[in-house]
């Protein structure tokens, strides 16, 4: 059995961390392979300013979240294992279901959209 049979329930939960952050955001994408997050229009950036997303690719799920990259404090505390998932500046790919991870990546998310609210409020 490949690791791929895994990616749709991986992309599921790397979802849900992003779902409870719809309300104040916008939903550009929600299909079976893509759950995509735009945020309000910046002022500052003149265009609206990308968020996060969750994508099933060919080789891992990845799980984009763009205020990591705007606000690289954020991963100051972040432990070695998560960081090994990391993919450039503001991605983490996975394999396989990992809940700790996930439940860290969520935390993580939760910091950085209040960072992401206060600092891009108009």
């Amino acid at each position: 059995m490949s690791p791929q049979t895994d990616f749709p329930l991986i992309f599921e939960q790397l979802k849900d961390i992003l779902k409870p952050y719809a309300g104040d955001l916008t939903v550009k994408t929600d299909t079976a392979d893509t759950y995509y997050l735009d945020g309000p229009y910046s002022e500052k950036w003149k265009k609206e300013l990308f968020f996060g997303s969750a994508q099933i690719k060919k080789n891992y799920v990845s799980f984009y979240f763009m205020p990591v990259y705007m606000y690289p404090e954020l991963l100051n505390d972040i432990s070695p294992e998560l960081k090994k998932h990391m993919q450039g500046k503001s991605c983490f790919n996975f394999k396989k279901v990992e809940p700790a991870l996930f439940e860290e990546l969520a935390a993580l998310t939760r910091e950085g959209a209040e960072k992401f609210k206060k600092e891009n409020a108009a």
